[in-house]
């Protein structure tokens, strides 16, 4: 049998960023042979879906408070809603006769591994089945059709990776991107689950190879070699507060159902291969296991809900005006208030966005590097998010550091000041030289509980990805609603920024990097709204 922590801890290493080298990768690119970014499965019967537009009413704010968003039905409606903030366009760009889109999800080199699919069981206004969703289209793809029971309405969102599209550009280090992806979508759901009222609660205990039978990813025939996506993540998404478990029925019938449509081809003259993509995909499969019904804060003692949101900026526009930025003003200072909601924003609370009702356990720590924010000297600080954090950190991190607690007025941030130092060219250097974490307002170094998350099990090297893009989805919120931005950070010298901060081990590893600041805009980048082009085609067809 492999040791398949073992193939984990090795793919990690061998993945790293150094000064000196970076992880394997192509030589070069050609962008007009970039994998189509969109998904589609040929022949299969397309259902297309309402735009919401700027329907929903629901403010920002309401997002967080108990009772703010009264829960909406569950109906064909309102999952066009869910699937349209979440996994939908958000615009189209446009430069020199090039067009591209950018969606509500974020995605390393807007590259979009990503895919999502809906499990329907009596919902009004849709045959009982599975679906593919299309972002391109804003329409769901029937896969298969299949007599799922239940007693109520339910609706299944399953997430899954293509490995290619970001191996096409990244090479051997795409996994971790994907992951991380899957991490932003499954927050980016949660988000736009609020604006309905809805929670999701997340099904991962069924394994990995359960859920890409329950989603059809294990039907050979419908991919192409090269091209199949790999199963990431189950939950369930609705106007409830507990659900019972997934019917074993329905794993059955999916095992046994027909599946239609073809998926396109995405990239007809591969450049190359990465093997160890797949080797590290199949090391880090989940196993079914007893069911989270109920979740831990993962802190000690109870975590209030996050401040209140000035203002009543409706959800729907922060969702869809959320981008990545690409260069920082370095000038401007964000306020503390500011700084502090968006870290609170981050800590783990069961049931408020973008965490689900049922989380997994906290294993990422932030150590943050601070060089304009109002009333904190400029510094290396450290928020906790875990109950154990203080202990595995002070006995990790550089002896040197002084660990004086930020006084911040809210007793349950646990907010380190480390070191005072301008860290502006060191954050800048150890993000592989980009200016962008030297001129944020601050930048973000995600610590993962390495050792302790694969000795559990393999499967979780996923959930330290997933959880890191989690908070890096609460962080690019929060920013758009301060007034700033945020970016998040995949290229980073691994073994630079350890010995930064005294890790000589791997019980903690730097997961991703993430930067906030007010951004500089090229006005010479034309934004078009998203689904202009459905709208024209749908009212000449009707």
């Amino acid at each position: 049998m492999p040791d398949n922590a073992a193939i984990a801890r090795d793919y990690h290493e061998r993945t790293a960023h150094r000064p000196d080298g970076y992880a394997r990768g192509p030589e070069a690119l050609d962008w007009s042979s970039q994998p189509d970014p969109f998904r589609r499965f040929d022949g299969a019967s397309l259902i297309p879906l309402p735009l919401a537009g700027g329907e929903s009413k629901a403010s920002y704010a309401a997002l967080f408070s108990p009772g703010g968003v009264a829960p909406q039905a569950l109906n064909l409606q309102n999952i066009a809603t869910l699937f349209e903030l979440s996994l939908g366009i958000s615009a189209w760009k446009g430069y020199m006769g090039d067009r591209w889109a950018l969606r509500c999800n974020p995605s390393s080199g807007n590259l979009h591994p990503t895919e999502g699919y809906a499990v329907c069981c009596d919902i009004p206004g849709i045959e009982n089945g599975v679906y593919h969703y299309r972002p391109d289209e804003h329409a769901l793809e029937q896969r298969a059709s299949v007599a799922f029971e239940s007693g109520q309405p339910r609706l299944i969102v399953g997430l899954s990776s293509i490995l290619w599209r970001e191996g096409w550009k990244y090479g051997e280090r795409a996994f971790r991107y994907c992951m991380l992806d899957g991490g932003h979508a499954q927050a980016a759901f949660a988000y736009a689950a609020a604006t309905l009222g809805w929670h999701i609660n997340v099904l991962n205990h069924h394994g990995t190879q359960r859920i890409a039978t329950l989603l059809g990813l294990d039907d050979v025939q419908s991919f192409r070699r090269g091209e199949r996506e790999i199963a990431e993540l189950l939950f369930e998404a609705g106007p409830f507060m507990q659900s019972p478990d997934i019917p074993e029925a329905w794993f059955t019938k999916a095992s046994a159902a027909c599946w239609s449509g073809m998926a396109n081809r995405l990239d007809p003259a591969p450049y190359g291969r990465w093997p160890i993509l797949d080797e590290v995909a199949a090391a880090t499969q989940s196993q079914t296991s007893a069911r989270r019904e109920a979740a831990p804060v993962g802190r000690t003692g109870p975590c209030p809900l996050p401040e209140s949101h000035p203002g009543d900026v409706p959800a729907w526009q922060l969702i869809r005006q959320r981008r990545s930025a690409q260069r920082f003003d370095p000038r401007p200072m964000l306020p503390l208030a500011n700084f502090l909601r968006m870290l609170d924003a981050t800590l783990p609370r069961p049931g408020v966005p973008p965490f689900a009702d049922n989380p997994d356990d906290t294993h990422i720590d932030l150590v943050l590097f601070v060089h304009r924010v109002e009333g904190l000297r400029q510094g290396l600080y450290a928020l906790l998010r875990s109950g154990q954090s203080l202990q595995i950190l002070r006995s990790e991190l550089r002896l040197s550091f002084e660990w004086a607690p930020v006084q911040t007025g809210m007793t349950h941030l646990p907010l380190y000041m480390l070191i005072r130092a301008d860290c502006r060219n060191a954050a800048r250097t150890l993000c592989c030289q980009q200016a962008i974490a030297g001129d944020a307002c601050f930048a973000v170094a995600m610590l993962g509980e390495f050792d302790a998350a694969l000795d559990a099990h393999a499967g979780n090297y996923r959930r330290l990805f997933n959880e890191a893009g989690i908070i890096g989805q609460a962080l690019y919120l929060e920013a758009e609603n301060a007034g700033f931005r945020g970016t998040g950070i995949g290229c980073y010298f691994d073994p630079a920024v350890h010995d930064t901060l005294g890790i000589s081990g791997t019980a903690l590893q730097s997961m991703y990097h993430f930067a906030v600041g007010m951004p500089l805009v090229d006005e010479r980048i034309e934004t078009l709204p998203p689904y202009e082009h459905l709208k024209e085609r749908r009212h000449a067809a009707s």
